[in-house]
């Protein structure tokens, strides 16, 4: 999947979007990584997911789903939108920090998928590919780890993505636009707690 991240490098991704989340809601001031001396991979160009999940529960996820800024900004103001511009939620409060579990998603850029409709499922891997769908005005995105944290097959991630693009569930079998991509994915394993990598295969749901 390209450059990928190191184990400590994940660990400081992570502890990044933390840092920022925790900045705001202390002083309202919105940290951007150039803080700190971070190892140089966090210079360039990568596309980013922030993930939060508070009791399991989805809290906040929004990201850049292409390499369009550093990767140390692309954290920080993706930690920031998942916090408190998620639509989805209501700002987080410093009070749910403490059950907060912080996962960082790294992106290779997005390609679109030469296949015929028919064709499509036959070209996704679950566990390993995450999708965008587009057609005309619409696009969605579900990131690798939603397959098989849902046990969904290749037509089930399919119909979803569509669903997140605000298209029929069957908009991939009527001409919409898919692109796949990777993603790197490190997570807290409790809040505020040991980063780990994340790893999933086709035939099996979270590991």
């Amino acid at each position: 999947m390209g450059i990928i991240l190191t184990e400590n490098e994940g660990k400081i991704a992570v502890k990044l979007a933390r840092d920022t989340i925790e900045t705001y809601l202390k002083s309202g001031r919105t940290i951007d990584g150039s803080e700190t001396v971070l190892p140089s991979v966090f210079n360039e160009n990568r596309g980013v997911f922030v993930t939060l999940t508070k009791d399991e529960l989805l809290r906040g996820c929004i990201g850049h789903p292409y390499p369009d800024s550093s990767l140390k900004y692309a954290i920080t103001d993706s930690a920031i939108s998942a916090a408190f511009r998620d639509p989805r939620f209501p700002p987080l409060h410093t009070d749910e920090m403490k059950r907060i579990v912080v996962e960082v998603t790294i992106l290779t850029p997005p390609k679109r998928i030469e296949a015929s409709p028919k064709e499509l499922p036959g070209k996704i891997e679950i566990g390993r590919h995450g999708l965008i769908v587009k057609k005309g005005y619409h696009q969605g995105l579900l990131l690798p780890q939603v397959a098989p944290e849902n046990d969904m097959d290749e037509i089930d991630f399919l119909s979803h993505t569509c669903l997140k693009a605000g298209l029929e569930y069957d908009a991939w079998l009527m001409g919409a636009e898919v692109y796949s991509f990777e993603g790197q994915i490190f997570a807290e394993k409790e809040p505020n707690g040991e980063v780990v990598e994340k790893h999933f295969d086709k035939n099996a749901s979270k590991k």
